[in-house]
């Protein structure tokens, strides 16, 4: 059922094996619905993924990210990954850094494995120190930040939907479509407009997880406001 007026619409933490064309053809064609998608990965090695207890292998989830791209051209893909887990080797750090490379996700999460009283998990043997996770995330963070950056680049000059949140100095504050609330970056706007809003800016720096936009014109840049507001 549809809602007239509805504008945005973001799924996020969809299992992988909940991603089915049919759900892949909506995000595709229902202008509502944002090019965006929240699937929790986990880890790219095929040793822990096993560990982990998760039902895809390594060569599973690249087939997976290859449909939804070949579906949805021009989605903004996250995910959340977990370094740490026991067992985890240095060797399967580096895949999973080859593997953002190779994916080339716009968002991501990286947590490190913590134990957990009662589970499985925690009594297994190999148990990463702390030092090591920590380090661990850090490099896997800097792999993703150079991802990141580089999309961030790719939009500069290109024209964006965008929501305003709020203002900060001069400038105001929003997302856009394929920013999710809390958990990605933001968009600096120039120009006239006020939370609530929803309008159309012209990309003109990026940074690494951050834009900055200017809006098109003054009031023609809004596109919808809410009820209540002229």
């Amino acid at each position: 059922m549809r809602v007239p007026s509805l504008r945005w619409l973001r799924l996020l933490y969809a299992y992988p094996s909940s991603v089915t064309d049919e759900l892949l053809e909506v995000v595709a064609t229902e202008p509502a619905v944002c090019p965006y998608l929240d699937m929790p990965l986990q880890h790219i090695s095929d040793r822990m993924l096993r560990a982990m207890r998760r039902e895809r292998s390594g060569a599973a989830i690249r087939r997976l990210v290859a449909r939804v791209r070949r579906a949805v051209p021009g989605i903004a893909l996250r995910s959340s990954f977990i370094v740490g887990f026991p067992g985890e080797s240095e060797d399967d750090v580096a895949a999973l850094c080859d593997f953002l490379q190779e994916a080339e996700f716009e968002r991501i999460g990286v947590f490190t494995y913590s134990n957990e009283e009662g589970t499985a998990a925690a009594t297994l043997p190999d148990q990463v120190p702390e030092r090591v996770k920590r380090a661990r995330r850090a490099r896997v963070m800097e792999t993703q930040a150079r991802v990141a950056a580089r999309h961030a680049a790719a939009q500069v000059g290109t024209i964006v939907e965008a929501l305003v949140e709020s203002s900060r100095g001069r400038s105001l504050v929003g997302r856009t479509r394929t920013q999710a609330p809390k958990i990605d970056g933001t968009i600096m706007l120039d120009g006239d407009a006020a939370p609530g809003d929803l309008v159309r800016a012209r990309v003109t720096e990026a940074r690494v997880y951050d834009l900055h936009a200017r809006l098109l014109g003054n009031s023609p840049g809004v596109i919808d406001r809410p009820p209540g507001r002229a």
